[in-house]
């Protein structure tokens, strides 16, 4: 038996299948889900999911949302989504250092907010890309 993962962003499914292992990023850390998972819902922090189908693995960048498990069913609504091998790894290293250096040079609260949400939406990407590179 496995795990049926559904992810969904606004205006698409973004993936549709059987899988056998998640690795989940949440507000709290990662989490790992296997079959039998015990019912959850959690909310889920800008970052990476693994994928595990048979031995091969699949990242993914998602960009915050919610999980839920139940009865072997992992239901992911994500407000984005993008599959690693859909990314350019070049573009991805260069969008992270321009997001480091404008984190580092935010001034003044939303400036700061905002430094912060553009740096972990592009180190998800990167780190999403570099997985397969």
């Amino acid at each position: 038996m496995t795990l049926n993962l559904r992810i969904m962003a606004p205006n698409r499914v973004v993936w549709n299948s059987q899988t056998e292992e998640i690795i989940l990023s949440t507000n709290s850390g990662q989490i790992g889900i296997l079959k039998n998972h015990t019912p959850l819902l959690t909310a889920l922090d800008i970052g990476i999911i693994r994928i595990r189908i048979d031995s091969t693995w699949t990242t993914m960048a998602l960009m915050g949302g919610f999980a839920m498990i139940d009865n072997n069913k992992v239901t992911i609504l994500v407000n984005e989504a993008e599959q690693a091998s859909q990314i350019d790894f070049e573009k991805a290293q260069e969008n992270f250092r321009v997001a480091q250096d404008n984190l580092i040079k935010a001034e003044g609260k939303k400036q700061i907010i905002e430094a912060n949400l553009a740096f972990k939406r592009a180190k998800a990407r990167f780190e999403a890309v570099s997985a397969i590179s």
